[in-house]
């Protein structure tokens, strides 16, 4: 066997282990906020930053979250004069093993104010919702 092919097993094991590892290392049960539009069809709707859940700043995107009641501050599109979107905070029942895609909604494309709504919620696949005890 040559130094070569070693290395190539070696270093193609490596991150297969370094990635069962992580997900290994994840908190059960979670939830994730993401920001991004799921739905692409309405035309009122823009993607947010979430900038803050439960006074933690984040710009991680999605942002892992413990299910429950959760303080969500995001930050809207631009409009038509500022360069930044205005900030909200919206109170969301967090359920568990769930991806929650979180959108603004406005009037027309140049008014700063929008509402923050729950654009598609979905169950994540190999999250287990109940803990095992040991």
């Amino acid at each position: 066997m040559s130094a070569l092919s070693s290395w190539i097993k070696c270093a193609t094991c490596v991150p297969f282990a370094a990635g069962l590892a992580a997900c290994a290392g994840l908190p059960q049960p979670f939830s994730q906020l993401d920001g991004h539009r799921y739905n692409l069809t309405p035309i009122d709707t823009y993607s947010v930053q979430i900038v803050r859940v439960d006074d933690h700043d984040t710009l991680s995107s999605p942002v892992l979250v413990d299910p429950g009641m959760r303080k969500v501050t995001v930050q809207g599109p631009p409009d038509g004069t500022h360069r930044f979107g205005e900030q909200r905070t919206v109170e969301l029942n967090i359920a568990p093993c769930t991806r929650y895609y979180l959108v603004a909604q406005k009037a027309n494309r140049l008014t700063p104010d929008f509402a923050v709504k729950v654009d598609y919620q979905e169950p994540i696949g190999g999250c287990s919702s109940t803990v095992a005890s040991k």
